[in-house]
């Protein structure tokens, strides 16, 4: 079991020098979620990214250690992870969208070098949270690239599952409150670490 207590700045800046590193030998096939863990529906995911907007959102918060996250879905019986995330394409074409991937995936060697799985402490409004992800997904939206929070019509990674969630009745964090600041955008947002602090999460295993 581990602790909500927020990592350091030096661990944050670690973990992006790690994940440049651990390029030249991760496998990108292979998932760093062990098979031991158990997924459940509604469970938060998050995961520390390998690309360079993954270590953007890491440096924007000294205070976060992941950048991004998911909910756990079950889909006709099989786990799934929802996600509203810029890139991975499916095909070619593909556009930044909310979209439905297997843990392995969601967690593969491409995709990550840390992961760690949070349990909402209230195990019916995890299932509805997640059934309104999954809808989200049927629904083709896209990805939030303005990260507007006020935006209900698209969503960027944190505001997917905060938006999620309150329609199960539970507000996970309060408004948003971090500045996120690129070329072209300046926004007041969510990010995973406001998700990962949650009262209504628990911490289940990290990996």
């Amino acid at each position: 079991m581990t602790t909500k207590k927020s990592l350091p700045c030096l661990f944050s800046v670690l973990c992006v020098a790690l994940t440049m590193l651990c390029g030249c030998f991760r496998n990108d096939k292979a998932s760093i979620m062990p098979e031991t863990v158990h997924l459940q529906e509604g469970d938060v995911v998050f995961r520390l990214g390998t690309t360079m907007q993954s270590r953007a959102v890491v440096l924007a918060d000294p205070m976060g250690h992941y950048s991004h996250c998911g909910i756990v879905v079950d889909s006709a019986g099989v786990t799934r992870i929802v996600h509203a995330v810029p890139g991975e394409p499916d095909f070619e074409g593909d556009v930044g969208r909310v979209k439905m991937d297997t843990p392995e995936r969601f967690f593969s060697g491409e995709n990550a070098v840390a992961g760690e799985v949070c349990r909402p402490l209230d195990s019916v409004a995890a299932c509805v949270a997640a059934t309104e992800a999954k809808a989200d997904f049927f629904r083709h939206v896209l990805f939030d690239h303005d990260y507007d929070s006020a935006d209900t019509t698209k969503f960027y990674c944190s505001e997917f599952i905060v938006h999620a969630f309150r329609k199960a009745g539970v507000e996970l964090t309060g408004p948003p409150t971090h500045s996120y600041d690129v070329p072209g955008i300046h926004s007041i947002i969510w990010m995973p670490i406001d998700i990962y602090q949650s009262k209504h999460l628990k911490p289940v295993v990290r990996f």
